[in-house]
């Protein structure tokens, strides 16, 4: 994993600076490592575009197990749920 902080710290600092433009995301699974020569590890990559006030976009990557994009993936349903009750 690149990023040391869990993919949801990231992800809130990056939606509560701006407007989300744009959203992918890819699943990878990491072989091996000069560490560990057998890690068969799946993961998630997800990369944000978010547009700043002033309306200049950054890119945002974030790196995070199945597990942590499965509850990312989750709080974004429920968001959206309550999101439509408003």
């Amino acid at each position: 994993m690149k990023e040391e902080c869990s993919g949801m710290d990231l992800a809130d600092r990056a939606l509560t600076a701006g407007e989300l433009v744009d959203m992918k995301w890819k699943l990878g699974v990491a072989v091996s490592s000069d560490e560990c020569k057998s890690l068969n590890s799946p993961f998630v990559t997800m990369t944000l575009r978010v547009a700043d006030s002033s309306g200049k976009i950054s890119t945002h990557t974030i790196e995070m197990t199945v597990t942590q994009f499965q509850h990312f993936s989750q709080q974004m349903k429920e968001m959206a749920s309550r999101m439509e009750m408003v």
